[in-house]
């Protein structure tokens, strides 16, 4: 495993999921990929009673990146699964959030979130570490689930299915799950096609501070004893930063246009002279910020295009995640900034964390109630059925984001700070307890600070995908799939 946070709270599985149900004909499944979907998938599916293994290329297993925000859509979901202590150990509760500008600092936009989300959503929003939460995914899921390290999938047969690793082993398996992220060997396979990468023009620097540092300067101390998360937006730039690790580091995340020509390695560590040459001219703070960065990692920001299928036709291979449903970061940032682009429904009542445990939570649902061979292919679809517009809408969100964040100083980046400074003043009214009647009202379909509306809000952290499951199968799967129960040997 990669370094992480040597958490010491016990993890309390539960001693059921999916009100009890467990498959009546359990399966031998093999996921491909050991980060966080595909943990979260193989822990999920073990729960409904199957069989296990999980594929990994690498011959160590561990964690790449740096902070990432996680709402109550998904740890709902964690806290469900027994990682609740865990959790409250190493992430942090970011008690609000606010946007300021570049040159300035002013604030464009703020919003409470901490206790008062958890309290209206049944569930805390954390920062955490990656590596922290792939550690904890990795030790809820091993006690049950069969790991295997130095396991490069090198072709696959999904008629059957087996797959062929590159030490020449064949693995056969009633089911395959595709959880093997941005550069999925899986996908292609669902794809059938020539399906590459695109470079979206846009790089992110990303570096994490002790935040004894920050304490230390008068100026950026309250970064870190009002834990919240800041966000400065510029002409085609923006930053992001919030604690960690139980406050013990303070993480920061820098977007900009890269004009450069594309290169093979999409992640390289780059000076810090280099990164400061991008934010010239930016407040104070993050000129201060900037100074105690001695090194960094530059990430090319790399996309695919939505997928009109995330199931092979032969209804024995699915994708899960990055491999069908990969998100830039402008939708999980661009929300927690207050992206204000006046959307349509489809595009601004999302989720925007967290979909690959919302995907790996639907399929252990609907697994739960397998009880025969002839329910395989529907189950999958339905999981696609539950998930797909959710998902794709969030990809499709994502890249329309980046032109509201990176606007240039001029007419329509000063109607967007308007709009902001708006909605921001009516929420702080209030929160007064005053009576809000004007146009900017959070609750109206005109407000356009996309984190000040309160519907829109309810719409994406108030999701629950093991209810989302349930609500589909009464729906639909009892008398669409339930009738497919017969005797069955795999």
């Amino acid at each position: 495993m990669a370094a992480a946070m040597n958490g010491t709270a016990p993890i309390e599985p539960p001693s059921e999921l999916y009100q009890g149900r467990r498959a009546a004909l359990p399966l031998d499944i093999v996921v491909v990929g050991c980060g966080l979907g595909g943990l979260a998938a193989a822990f999920c599916l073990a729960m409904a009673g199957h069989k296990v293994t999980i594929l990994e290329s690498v011959a160590t297993i561990g964690e790449i990146g740096a902070g990432i925000f996680v709402g109550p859509n998904v740890t709902r979901l964690l806290i469900r699964w027994g990682l609740g202590k865990r959790l409250r150990e190493v992430a942090v509760k970011p008690e609000a959030r606010t946007v300021r500008r570049w040159c300035t600092g002013e604030t464009l936009s703020w919003a409470q979130w901490g206790d008062p989300m958890a309290k209206k959503y049944g569930a805390p929003p954390y920062h955490v570490h990656r590596a922290d939460l792939h550690r904890m995914l990795y030790d809820l899921a091993e006690p049950h689930v069969n790991i295997r390290t130095n396991c490069r999938v090198v072709s696959m047969n999904p008629s059957i299915p087996t797959l062929m690793l590159k030490s020449g082993e064949v693995v056969h398996a009633d089911l395959v799950i595709g959880a093997d992220g941005l550069k999925s060997t899986m996908r292609h396979f669902v794809v059938g096609t020539p399906d590459e990468l695109r470079f979206t023009g846009d790089t992110a620097y990303r570096a994490v501070l002790p935040t004894e540092i920050l304490l230390a300067d008068p100026d950026l101390r309250s970064l870190v004893e009002t834990p919240e998360i800041t966000t400065w937006l510029g002409p085609q730039r923006h930053v992001v930063a919030y604690n960690i690790r139980a406050k013990e580091e303070y993480n920061i995340a820098l977007c900009y246009t890269d004009r450069s020509p594309p290169a093979e390695l999409w992640r390289i560590e780059e000076s810090a002279d280099r990164m400061k040459e991008e934010f010239v001219g930016w407040e104070p703070r993050i000129q201060k910020l900037l100074s105690l960065i001695p090194s960094t990692l530059k990430w090319k920001l790399m996309d695919r295009a939505p997928l009109e299928t995330w199931i092979h036709e032969d209804g024995k291979l699915a994708l899960l995640g990055d491999a069908c449903h990969p998100m830039l970061p402008y939708a999980g940032q661009g929300a927690a900034m207050a992206l204000i682009l006046n959307l349509p429904r489809t595009y601004s009542e999302l989720n925007f964390t967290g979909g690959q445990i919302e995907d790996a939570a639907v399929l252990g649902n609907l697994f739960s109630r397998l009880s025969s061979r002839a329910q395989i292919a529907p189950l999958l679809h339905a999981y696609e059925a539950i998930r797909y517009e959710r998902a794709t809408n969030t990809q499709a969100f994502s890249r329309l984001s980046k032109a509201t964040l990176h606007l240039p100083d001029g007419l329509e980046q000063e109607q967007r700070d308007t709009k902001m400074r708006a909605a921001m003043e009516d929420t702080l009214k209030k929160a007064g307890g005053e009576v809000v009647v004007s146009g900017t009202d959070t609750n109206t379909k005109g407000n356009t600070d996309h984190w000040n509306n309160e519907k829109r809000i309810a719409i994406q952290l108030g999701h629950d995908a093991d209810e989302e499951a349930e609500k589909w199968w009464h729906q639909r799967g009892e008398s669409e799939i339930g009738p497919l129960r017969v005797p069955s040997t795999l």
